[in-house]
């Protein structure tokens, strides 16, 4: 028989899934020793990343978010503004 499928909650505490399906991820190397790097790299590590598609898409996956396609949803997002565009020049 096979068993349930269980989200991996470790993956949702560390990684937050925004509202088109891109996966956000704070950087490694802000813990300690921060002397060592340089302003601008303690500045840019501040920051959250998003995730290559490659790897959201495993990433989502393992969330048991699977349905979505930020790829999908940028594409039909310029659709409507290019066929907006279109109706507003004619």
């Amino acid at each position: 028989m096979p068993t349930k499928f269980k989200p991996s909650k470790a993956m949702k505490k560390r990684l937050r899934v925004s509202a088109t399906g891109k996966v956000k991820h704070n950087h490694s190397f802000t813990s300690h020793l921060r002397s060592a790097r340089s302003s601008k790299r303690k500045r840019h590590l501040r920051n959250a990343s998003v995730l290559a598609e490659g790897h959201a898409k495993r990433m989502r996956a393992y969330m048991g978010l699977s349905g979505l396609r930020p790829n999908k949803i940028a594409a039909e997002r310029k659709r409507a503004a290019k066929t907006e565009a279109t109706e507003k020049a004619a």
